[in-house]
């Protein structure tokens, strides 16, 4: 099921607003990142490469199709567009995907990059996540390897897809966090939910050496 379709003014304002509380928590740290949101079946708003974030405005975001080609001329968008497109066209339901570089995932990524995952279980706010239910449960979140060549990345990131692995965010080594949700208001839930758990899996390391 496709999600309802929203004007670019009103994704791009939305977005910004994002960028500014994501900035103001430190998971935005120069230029990084990036954010967008699905407009309609064949396109999504999506942040111009190299802005900050913590300032953005609509000005800053732009247009592309879900093969990730601008529909905006004259405008760059962020290096890392096939990564938000592929998650729009694999999932129809998808209306937002926000990547970020917090310091708690941009570690865990490095930490557990030789296991391939972070295994999350038994936590209550797994809850956060849609078809969670229960504290009882388990979710891996994957680590891929860092390369600037993104449609090898994309390529390992569908690779999982296709086994059928279910996955509500994923880890880039060195890099950071993707997630995504039916809204924008989900996504942010996701992110919130996964930043938590990340720190948490920090901790207790910490704690048992």
């Amino acid at each position: 099921m496709s999600v309802s379709a929203i004007d670019f003014e009103s994704a791009a304002r939305a977005l910004a607003d994002t960028g500014r509380d994501l900035a103001a928590r430190g998971w935005t740290p120069a230029t990084s990142s990036n954010f967008s949101m699905r407009l309609d079946e064949s396109s999504c708003a999506i942040t111009i490469s190299g802005r900050d974030k913590g300032r953005l405005g609509v000005d800053d975001f732009m247009r592309v199709d879900l093969d990730g080609r601008a529909l905006d001329p004259g405008k760059k968008p962020s290096a890392e567009t096939l990564l938000h497109t592929q998650l729009y066209r694999r999932f129809p339901e998808a209306g937002a995907v926000l990547h970020t570089h917090s310091l708690v995932q941009t570690v865990a990524s490095r930490l557990f990059e030789a296991d391939g995952f972070v295994e999350l279980a038994g936590y209550e706010l797994l809850k956060a996540f849609r078809g969670f239910e229960t504290h009882d449960a388990m979710m891996r979140v994957p680590v891929f390897p860092n390369t600037q060549d993104m449609g090898e990345l994309s390529h390992a990131v569908d690779s999982l897809f296709d086994a059928e692995v279910p996955m509500q965010a994923y880890l880039i080594s060195g890099h950071g966090v993707y997630t995504w949700g039916r809204d924008l208001a989900e996504t942010r839930r996701h992110l919130e939910a996964i930043e938590f758990l990340l720190a948490c899996e920090l901790e207790l390391r910490r704690h048992r050496r």
